[in-house]
């Protein structure tokens, strides 16, 4: 009787894996379909641009004639092995698999010029293509390797990782001006600040900074896969349960907290998941912070 329950269990938590796989893969494509949409089916016939790496891409394949499938692939190489040292392998793996998938698409998929009007192309472009970065990111990816550069620089500099896209957008918006149209330019900002807000919609406010408070029975474990794993840093709080799903209860508990990027969320609940499945675990947005291991650990 009891290896027939383990047996249920375990194929309980095989199934659960499973589903969580699928949900990933399902957000992952929607973000790569959408951002393509935004592309091709607005910014790329009218010759608008946008922020980051994809900014720069569009950029350079506007003034060169070079593939954009080719180059979204080879500027995002060097931050997706930055992502490697930063994150972790398979957020690296991930984040290759949708950019090429995005390449790919590129390439193979048409889409019909939509609208005439550049306000509207200037909006849903930017909302399509900020839709399209917001569930790979739920997805546990990102199409951008530009908040990874950010992510790094902030280990080296004085400066949050909203200052450092910042100053990269503002440069790359600045070379278009000189380059393209100043009105060229506006409108590829309006793309981007409505590509901005469609992220932050669709990660529904998680900003740069996270914190975690997992409450669990199974904390001792969980606390050693934060701070040996992940290299972050954790408080343990002792707290007594006060009701429950039996009803009232005084039992010992402890209760972590711990911030991260937003980047690692998804990997971060899924360790805390493999280690017990009942755990509770609260998320909020943290605008800003000091000290810590955040900003001070080694990235290898």
């Amino acid at each position: 009787m009891l290896a027939q329950a383990g047996t249920g269990v375990s194929q309980f938590f095989a199934q659960h894996q499973l589903g969580a796989i699928l949900l990933q893969g399902v957000l992952l494509a929607g973000g790569v379909f959408s951002a393509a949409l935004g592309l091709k089916g607005f910014l790329l016939p009218n010759g608008f641009i946008d922020g980051g790496v994809t900014g720069i891409s569009l950029l350079v394949s506007q003034l060169t004639g070079i593939s954009l499938s080719a180059l979204i692939v080879l500027i995002n190489i060097p931050f997706i092995v930055l992502g490697y040292y930063q994150v972790g392998q398979k957020f690296a793996l991930k984040t290759l698999l949708t950019i090429l998938a995005l390449a790919g698409a590129l390439l193979v998929v048409s889409f019909p010029p939509l609208t005439q009007d550049k306000l509207l192309i200037a909006v849903f472009g930017g909302f399509f293509l900020g839709a399209g970065v917001g569930l790979a990111m739920r997805g546990g990816g990102v199409l951008d390797g530009t908040e990874i550069l950010a992510l790094y620089l902030t280990r080296r500099l004085p400066a949050s990782i909203g200052d450092i896209v910042l100053i990269i957008n503002i440069t790359i918006f600045s070379v278009a001006a000189w380059l393209l149209s100043i009105e060229t330019a506006l409108y590829s900002i309006l793309a981007y600040l409505a590509a901005a807000k469609t992220v932050d919609f669709v990660l529904v406010g998680i900003e740069e900074y996270t914190g975690l408070t997992i409450i669990s029975f199974h904390s001792t474990e969980i606390r050693r896969m934060i701070t040996d794993k992940l290299h972050r840093g954790a408080t343990v709080y002792e707290c007594t349960q006060g009701f429950g799903t039996h009803g009232h209860q005084h039992l010992k508990v402890e209760a972590i907290f711990t911030v991260v990027t937003r980047l690692e969320v998804v990997s971060l609940t899924d360790e805390i998941h493999k280690i017990d499945p009942n755990a509770f675990v609260v998320s909020q947005s943290v605008s800003d912070m000091k000290g810590g291991l955040i900003k001070k650990r080694a990235l290898h």
